[in-house]
């Protein structure tokens, strides 16, 4: 099993997103990736944005967690996403540590019509009082319909 923590971080009504493209699919993943050995998530987040992104963030309070099943590759990403802020700096993507294409501000309402990785539009919604009320924390398997 993988681990993967990520950081939603909103702008008023938008989310930052890094784009891809993936055997030409267009793919918008939460900012973060994988810890290095010792480090918390809370550091693999802020190291990740630092890198990738050239941006000081603040990791605040863990929003949800959730896996994503690939059985083609055997494998399961359990993803731990965490509440954030930029501290400092713009997002700028560095390619020499992201093979993002870019790095995005995209409107929250657009969430369900983007692959989004992992796939909790929905739930970024709910943070910014739209939609169901209802917040859970364990959000379980995400249907990745992409994959």
């Amino acid at each position: 099993m993988k681990v993967r923590p990520s950081v939603v971080i909103l702008e008023g009504y938008s989310v930052l997103l890094m784009r891809y493209v993936y055997n030409g699919t267009e793919v918008y993943c939460l900012p973060g990736g994988n810890p290095d050995p010792m480090e918390t998530l809370q550091e693999a987040v802020e190291r990740e944005l630092k890198e990738e992104l050239g941006l000081k963030v603040e990791v605040q309070d863990l929003l949800f967690v959730a896996e994503t099943h690939k059985p083609e590759k055997q494998e399961i990403v359990l993803h731990h996403i965490f509440e954030g802020k930029i501290a400092e700096g713009n997002p700028t993507i560095n390619p020499e540590q992201t093979s993002a294409l870019s790095a995005e501000w995209i409107e929250v309402d657009k969430l369900g019509d983007k692959n989004l990785y992992p796939n909790i539009g929905a739930e970024i919604s709910i943070l910014l009082g739209l939609g169901s009320k209802d917040r859970i924390t364990y959000l379980g398997n995400i249907n990745q319909h992409w994959f």
